[in-house]
């Protein structure tokens, strides 16, 4: 969910960029020194995940995993992700260098929603982490694709069908995301859920 540059208006684009600083400048002060090697993974993570584009009639859509990142990462989500949305800029030219602020935004704050979903539910079944675990994958897609309807609606009226597109063209993702979600939640928490910060240990 990339937008591209010349689309969106200046007040847009600058309330994205302050947004995003200071999500960043959260993000940064929780890092510890082992907590960088986690976050440059999941930042590349996202970068490859991003390049996987499903067909979707005579479009297609790509997985964001912003869901399961904010869940690992929790606020350190907005460093990892702006390093990744600025490396596809620049390598790619998917969104821009002046919507780099927004873009980061639209994609990090629901991972951080995600986390939060995590942190105040209290978990005492498998059951219940999977059910969690999908509904927060697939809530930070849709949160996304509602951000960036947003982010083109007040830019212009004319742009509101383009919103609601891209609501709609993200159902399938939103779906898919969910299930890969539980498979990385569960797959994580054999290994090691002390990484899963959100998760209370009761399961």
């Amino acid at each position: 969910m990339h937008i591209s540059e010349g689309v969106l208006s200046a007040p847009i684009l600058i309330s994205g960029a302050v947004l995003t600083a200071a999500g960043v400048t959260v993000g940064l002060k929780k890092m510890k020194d082992q907590d960088i090697p986690r976050t440059a993974l999941i930042s590349a993570a996202l970068f490859v995940a991003s390049l996987i584009h499903l067909p979707l009639g005579p479009t297609s859509v790509h997985l964001i995993l912003n869901g399961t990142a904010g869940i690992i990462l929790g606020w350190q989500i907005f460093p990892a992700i702006l390093i990744s949305l600025f490396l596809q800029s620049i390598l790619f030219q998917f969104g821009g260098i002046t919507t780099l602020g927004i873009n980061t935004f639209n994609i990090a704050f629901p991972g951080i929603a995600a986390y939060y979903l995590f942190s105040f539910a209290r978990i005492n079944s498998n059951f219940r982490l999977g059910i969690l675990s999908f509904i927060s994958g697939g809530f930070a897609v849709f949160l996304t694709s509602i951000l960036v309807a947003f982010s083109l609606a007040f830019t212009d009226q004319s742009f509101l069908e383009i919103a609601k597109l891209s609501v709609v063209s993200y159902l399938p993702v939103i779906i898919i995301e969910g299930i890969i979600t539980v498979f990385v939640v569960f797959s994580i928490k054999k290994i090691n859920i002390n990484i899963l910060g959100g998760i209370k240990e009761d399961v």
